[in-house]
Parts: C-alpha cells; sequence; structure tokens
C-alpha cells in the first residue's frame, strides 16, 4: 500500500489505459470505533466492481479475468490496520496500485478507459509536500515530507556518501596541517554534486526545500551552488545528515509553521486585492464555474470544507447523498480542475474563509 504521492506518479496514474480502468475508493477511518465498518465497506465495494466488470459486454474474457486478479491482488496488500483517511484500488490490464491518502474520498465504483484520480490530486495538494536536504561533509541525505510523516529518499541518487579522504603527510607539511573539512577541493566537489543531483529533484517535483546543516557546511553549499540560496529557509544545525526521521521531523517543524503562516497570510492578501479588481469568486457555484473556465490563479480552500451537491442547470445546489446525480467530491474535483489549468492552491484553518462560503479565488479575468 503506497503513501508517497507526487506529480510525477499523478502524471503516470492519469495517462489512459486500455478498458476497463477500475478505480475503486472509499474513506477508511484511523481509529475505533469508526474504523470498524471498513473491512465490511470494502467487501461490498468490490463485489460491487466485480459485477460491473463481469456485466460489461465491452470488457473481453481475457481482460475480465486479468482485471478481476487484479482487483484481488490490490485488496489483499490493503492494510486498513495503518490506514489514513482515504483508499484507492485502481486496476486494469496488467497492473494495480493501491493508495492510502490523508483525505476522505466518497465511496464509489467507476469503470473507464482513465482511473479517477481527482481525490489524490487534492490529497498531494493538502499534504503540503515537502523536502529536507541534510548535509555534512561525509553524507548528504535527501528527506521527504508532508503533513503526516518524514521519511528518507532512497532514489533520486539520494544519499550521497563520501568515502574518508586518506591523509596526504607531505600535503600537511606543504600547507602546515590537516586542511579543514569544509575548505578541501573533495568537499568542494561533493557538495557540488549534492548541489546538482537536488537541481533535478526539484526539476521534477517542485517543493520548499529546507536545507540543514552546521553553518560551515551552509557555507560551502552556498558557494559551489546555486540550490541553497533558493531554498525555502536554511536552517543552522548539524548532525542531521545522520539522524532518524522524528528528528529531522522535530527540527524542521518551526520553520513549516512559519512558512505555512506567511503562505496563508500571502494567498489571503492575494484574494483582498482580487476582490478589489473584481476578479474574484466566492462560494463553491462560483469558484466551480470559474474552475470550469479555466480561470482561477488561485484557489483558497478550508482545509476540511466538504459538499455534497447536485447539478441544476449551470448552477450547484445542496444535495443529500443519495440523490441521484449527488456529487460528494466537487471540492476535490474543483482542486484538480484548478491545478490542471496551472491555479496555486493553498489550504487555510476551518473558518477563515466563513465569510465567502468557505472557498474563494483570484481569477485570470
Amino acid at each position: 500500500m503506497r503513501h508517497a504521492l507526487s506529480p510525477t506518479v499523478l502524471a503516470e496514474l492519469r495517462r489512459p489505459r486500455r478498458y476497463p480502468a477500475v478505480s475503486i475508493l472509499m474513506p477508511t477511518h484511523r481509529r475505533e470505533p469508526d474504523n470498524a465498518n471498513d473491512p465490511v465497506r470494502l467487501r461490498k465495494l468490490l463485489a460491487e466492481a466485480k459485477e460491473k466488470i463481469q456485466a460489461d459486454p465491452a470488457v473481453s474474457r481475457a481482460d475480465r479475468i486479468d482485471v478481476l486478479e487484479q482487483l484481488d491482488r490490490g485488496v489483499s496488500e490493503v492494510d486498513l490496520v495503518h490506514a489514513e483517511d482515504g483508499l484507492a484500488i485502481l486496476a486494469a490490464p496488467g497492473e494495480h496500485q493501491v493508495w492510502s491518502f490523508g483525505r476522505t474520498a466518497p465511496a464509489r465504483v467507476v469503470l473507464s478507459d482513465t482511473f479517477l484520480t481527482r481525490n489524490l490530486v487534492a490529497a498531494q495538494a493538502a499534504e503540503r509536500p515537502y523536502w529536507v536536504l541534510a548535509i555534512a561533509a561525509d553524507r548528504v541525505v535527501l528527506w521527504g515530507g508532508n503533513q503526516e510523516r518524514v521519511t528518507e529518499e532512497a532514489g533520486h541518487g539520494f544519499p550521497l556518501v563520501r568515502t574518508p579522504d586518506v591523509p596526504d603527510p607531505q600535503r600537511q607539511e606543504r600547507t602546515g596541517g590537516t586542511p579543514s573539512t569544509f575548505s578541501d577541493e573533495e568537499t568542494k566537489t561533493f557538495l557540488r554534486q549534492a548541489d546538482t543531483e537536488i537541481g533535478k529533484v526539484l526539476a521534477t517535483d517542485r517543493r520548499p526545500l529546507y536545507v540543514v546543516g552546521d553553518a560551515s557546511a551552509l557555507a560551502l553549499l552556498d558557494a559551489v551552488g546555486s540550490i541553497a540560496k533558493e531554498a525555502t529557509e536554511q536552517i543552522r544545525h548539524g548532525g542531521l545528515a545522520h539522524a532518524d526521521a522524528e528528528t529531522v521531523r522535530q527540527v524542521v517543524a518551526p520553520a513549516l509553521r512559519a512558512q505555512a503562516d506567511r503562505e496563508i497570510d500571502d494567498a489571503l492578501a492575494r484574494l483582498d486585492a482580487a476582490r478589489g479588481r473584481q476578479e474574484y469568486a466566492a462560494g463553491l457555484d462560483e469558484v466551480w464555474q470559474a474552475a470550469g473556465d479555466g480561470r482561477i490563479t488561485h484557489l483558497v480552500v478550508e482545509e476540511q470544507f466538504r459538499a455534497i451537491v447536485r447539478a441544476d442547470g449551470e448552477h450547484l445546489v445542496p444535495a443529500e447523498a443519495d440523490e441521484p446525480g449527488a456529487r460528494e467530491d466537487i471540492v476535490d474535483e474543483v482542486i484538480e480542475r484548478s491545478l490542471d489549468t496551472g491555479a496555486q492552491v493553498t489550504f487555510v484553518p476551518d473558518d477563515t474563509l466563513s465569510q465567502a462560503g468557505h472557498v474563494a479565488a483570484a481569477l485570470r479575468y
């Protein structure tokens, strides 16, 4: 069961598949007694998915057998003991994936030529992912973090490890002693490599970057490359290149809170400016229409805002979950549409936008 979403992963999930691409989504629960019915709900949704596949004349016999097997494999990988707020089981001919994510999703089964990803897209945005680059003279580690966890990245060329240099007695005699750890050319080359590798990471997965190391390490990284200068924040704290995840999380937590506060202040200021220019939408119906037109440049939404609606002509109206045409994940749909058209999305604490219907947007026109 996977947790670490990224733009690259989402792009892969959203590419067309051979029919049927089956998406099973459901809400899950982290604690008792709410999680008691999760296994029952999963079994019912699996049965519904299998029934739809078997009854669909557009599905060939070979694909039907394959996809049913992929679904069973996917369900066997589900770990409801360590569930978050939402679960997605995705299966198509020749493949399956299981995702747990920190945002609830309505229970549904969809057969299409693409996977249903709007809840995963919204969850990835809500997680506020970030990078932590911990540097030392002999080791550089990349950590990926979000609101739930911090995890060491085992790919992207990291960790970088430098073999300790063998002292050169003749060099020491010429220079009058042992060179400084952060002044010798080997260390500069090592950190220059780190600068290059993290640049590649940011090119494919742009997130806030927190660079952590002692003062000498940060100064040298500044001198040999550009990434440290562009970082969201540099944190003077040695030892994290050899630390555990919890220690890393605690060290960067104050910087994360400060950055979140700055982002919220900036988002609200941009909404005020947009209102003054009359390039502003507030409330779910207005924002939904603007998202559909590709007009949103900055979407601001409360973290726990959810709504069940149905379309009534060109507008949305409140609905009950069991009504025909009810849409339980309309907020996630708006988030996905906004991101697809290049908008920035900021999540703010609940009740921040109570006067604006809990969601608002600055518009392009």
